[in-house]
C-alpha cells in the first residue's frame, strides 16, 4: 500500500468536489478499492499502485476539463474514468467557456471571421455596430490564449472619452473616474474566468486593464493587447498604440465609426489607422454589420433605423 498527495493548481477546489461534496463521494464510489480525503486543493490517496497510477491520471483529466470548461458535471467524472470523450471535448469551433459552462464561439460568418484573421495577423481591426460581439469575443480570444499559454498576460485599454457627460464631475479619484469606461471589459471577463481566480490575476498583473493614456512608453510583450472603442482616438492616440506592438503579441482594435465621441470636427484615428494600414501584411480587418448583431432583437432594428435616419440627413 502506498500514499500519494494530489495537489489541484490553478482550480476552485469547491467546483471540483462539488456542491456538498457529491463529486467527490462520486470520485470514491469509482474507486472502492482506494482510501481518498481531501482538503482544500490536496488530495491525499491511499491504496494499491496501480489503481493509485489509473486514479492519479483521471484526476489530472479531470483537472483539467474544469480548468478548460469551467465547470465540472458528474457524467463527465463518468466519461473520464471509463476512458471516454465528454460531451464537451466532443464540441466543435468553441473560444473558450463561461463560468457557467456555456460555449462561446462565433454566432455569424463575420464573428468567424474575426477569429481566423485573428489566427492568421498579429494585428486584427474588428469594426462594426454595438451588439456585434467584437469586444466579447476579442476577450474570449485573449482568455484562450491565456489558458493556452501562448500569451503570458492580456492588456485591455479604452480611450476615457465623455459621451456626453464630463469626466471631471464624476465623484472619486482617478482610478474611481476611469473605472466606469472600463466596466464593459470586467463584464466580458467576469462572464468567462471565476472571480475569486480574475482577481487573482489582477492583483499579479497578469490581466490588466488602464485607459488608453496609461498605454504610452509601454513595449508589450508576450500578450494579448486589446483596444475597445478604437473610434474615439485621435490620430496620434492610436499610432502610440499601435506601435506598444511587441514581440509573441496579438492586438485586436475594436470600434464603431458610428459613435465618435471626439470633439465636432476632429477626425477618428480609427477611421485614419483603416485607411492607412489597409495593405498592410499582418493587418487583418474585419467589417461587422447589423446582420452580426447578437444582442436582443430590438437593438438590430434600432442600429437600422439610426442608419437610415443619418443616410436621409
Amino acid at each position: 500500500m502506498i500514499e500519494k498527495h494530489i495537489v489541484l493548481e490553478d482550480i476552485d477546489p469547491v467546483a471540483f468536489y462539488g456542491v456538498n461534496n457529491v463529486h467527490l463521494q462520486m470520485i470514491r464510489s469509482l474507486y472502492p478499492k482506494l482510501r481518498i480525503m481531501a482538503r482544500d486543493n490536496v488530495i491525499r490517496v491511499l491504496g494499491d499502485e496501480e489503481e493509485m497510477c489509473q486514479f492519479e491520471d483521471n484526476i489530472e483529466r479531470m483537472r483539467r476539463h474544469l480548468l478548460k470548461y469551467n465547470i465540472i458535471k458528474e457524467e463527465d467524472i463518468l466519461d473520464i474514468v471509463k476512458g471516454e470523450q465528454t460531451k464537451a471535448d466532443a464540441a466543435k469551433d468553441v473560444v473558450v467557456y463561461s463560468i457557467s459552462g456555456k460555449a462561446i464561439k462565433s454566432r455569424s460568418a463575420n464573428q468567424q471571421q474575426l477569429i481566423d484573421a485573428y489566427e492568421k495577423n498579429d494585428m486584427v481591426f474588428a469594426v462594426g455596430p454595438a451588439g456585434t460581439g467584437k469586444t466579447y469575443l476579442s476577450i474570449a480570444l485573449a482568455v484562450k490564449a491565456l489558458k493556452e499559454k501562448t500569451a503570458k498576460k492580456i492588456i485591455l485599454s479604452r480611450p476615457a472619452v465623455e459621451a456626453g457627460e464630463k469626466l471631471g464631475f464624476l465623484p472619486g479619484d482617478m482610478k474611481d473616474k476611469i473605472d466606469p469606461y472600463l466596466q464593459p471589459l470586467y463584464d466580458a471577463l467576469e462572464d468567462m474566468i471565476p472571480q475569486v481566480k480574475l482577481q487573482d490575476m489582477m492583483d499579479k498583473h497578469i490581466i490588466q486593464i488602464a485607459p488608453l493614456a496609461f498605454m504610452r512608453g509601454r513595449t508589450l510583450n508576450d500578450a494579448v493587447v486589446i483596444l475597445d472603442e478604437a473610434q474615439n482616438t485621435t490620430t496620434a492616440q492610436i499610432k502610440m498604440f499601435l506601435t506598444r506592438l511587441g514581440w509573441n503579441t496579438k492586438m485586436i482594435i475594436t470600434g464603431d465609426l458610428t459613435q465618435v465621441d471626439l470633439p465636432k470636427g476632429q477626425k477618428s484615428g480609427l477611421r485614419d489607422a483603416l485607411e492607412i494600414l489597409n495593405d498592410i501584411e499582418g493587418v487583418g480587418i474585419v467589417n461587422l454589420t447589423g446582420k452580426d448583431i447578437v444582442r436582443h432583437k430590438l437593438v438590430t432594428r434600432i442600429v437600422k433605423a439610426y442608419d437610415k435616419a443619418e443616410k436621409q440627413e
